[in-house]
């Protein structure tokens, strides 16, 4: 891809973005660790994560790649109320990286109503003003990132907030080994030329409906990252499920729309940690659904220890994204139609 073309369509400069978030989680480990913490009275009995969008998909990584590590049932909430089970002894994290997220909001109002105790991450707004007022854990981000090219800060003060609340074991080497990887990635992904595994995949989704599948119990989350990045960063629709669920019912789909299908192009998504009945699903799998769709690609994790494989695929998947907004022809990062949708809100 040649500079002139990322010159012309990446007016915002979501490459830099990008190309710096291994020093943007170098930063959002420093700010977990340094972040006062209102100490916990107990510990809780469960914990939800409330947030839409870039501010909630931190919530998702965090739960899938903690689902061995906590004793407590973790969710992630996406909407206005609450679950009934919160109570005094459920910890919810209210991720908003505005401050003003009005399902967040409302969700924060929620949580007071039921007593739980709330801890807040965000870079300012209103809720920064309701955690000050009610002298919660507030936890301060830095402004001016597109929520979604914010991530580093929407998992990592959460991640270090369970460790330093010892509700799960220390991170720092983990931590060390995907803050490594990452930089090593972003040099190779940020290359123009061949060897570039991130465009290399671009150039095979483009013009295609990507229909992205995976594991469930390590990578489901990876999975909605990759599908909300294609959408807000290349501005087109992407679908996926996740084994082995697909195999009980959308498996059956791959049957009429023969011509439709032909447009699809299937990711299949990889962890050495999938279970090896899943992985033996997937292949049978494979010889189905490869009678229809144009085309199967395999991508796998990269590194040693479960947060860096999980930040491996992160990447790939933003920078997929990144390059596939350039061979649409457009700039990655605004997105004008929820600009209008949130505009059209505050006029009712």
């Amino acid at each position: 891809m040649k500079e002139t073309t990322i010159s012309l369509y990446d007016r915002s400069d979501m490459r830099a973005l990008l190309t710096g978030f291994p020093h943007q989680v170098e930063d959002a480990v420093r700010i977990g660790r340094e972040a006062t913490l209102v100490p916990l009275k107990m510990k809780p009995a469960s914990i939800v994560v409330s947030g839409l969008g870039g501010s909630a998909i931190g919530g998702d990584l965090l739960r899938s790649y903690l689902a061995d590590e906590l004793a407590v049932p973790f969710t992630v909430n996406r909407y206005y109320t609450l679950p009934k089970h919160v109570g005094p002894s459920t910890l919810v994290v209210i991720s908003s990286y505005s401050g003003n997220t009005e399902e967040t909001i409302a969700s924060y109002h929620d949580a007071m109503k039921k007593k739980a105790r709330v801890i807040c991450f965000t870079s300012g707004g209103e809720i920064a003003s309701l955690a000050k007022k009610n002298r919660q854990t507030l936890v301060r981000l830095p402004r001016g990132y597109p929520p979604r090219a914010a991530l580093g800060y929407s998992f990592f003060p959460m991640l270090l907030a369970l460790a330093r609340y010892k509700l799960i074991p220390p991170q720092d080497a983990a931590i060390r080994e995907t803050v490594a990887l990452l930089r090593k990635l972003s040099v190779r992904y940020r290359l123009t030329g061949q060897k570039n595994p991130a465009l290399e995949l671009a150039k095979q989704l483009y013009n295609k409906l990507p229909v992205i599948y995976s594991s469930t119990e390590r990578t489901d989350a990876v999975n909605l990252r990759w599908r909300g990045q294609l959408a807000e960063n290349a501005k087109t629709l992407a679908y996926g499920h996740v084994f082995p669920e697909m195999n009980h019912n959308e498996l059956v789909g791959w049957k009429v729309l023969r011509r439709l299908m032909g447009d699809i192009a299937v990711v299949y998504i990889h962890d050495k940690e999938d279970h090896a009945r899943v992985t033996q699903r997937m292949e049978i799998a494979r010889g189905i659904i490869g009678e229809y769709a144009s085309k199967i690609v395999d991508v796998r994790s990269e590194g040693r220890s479960r947060l860096a494989r999980t930040f491996s695929l992160v990447h790939l998947g933003d920078w997929l994204s990144f390059y596939l907004s350039m061979f649409n022809g457009i700039d990655p990062t605004p997105v004008n139609v929820i600009d209008y949708l949130k505009r059209q809100l505050e006029k009712r």
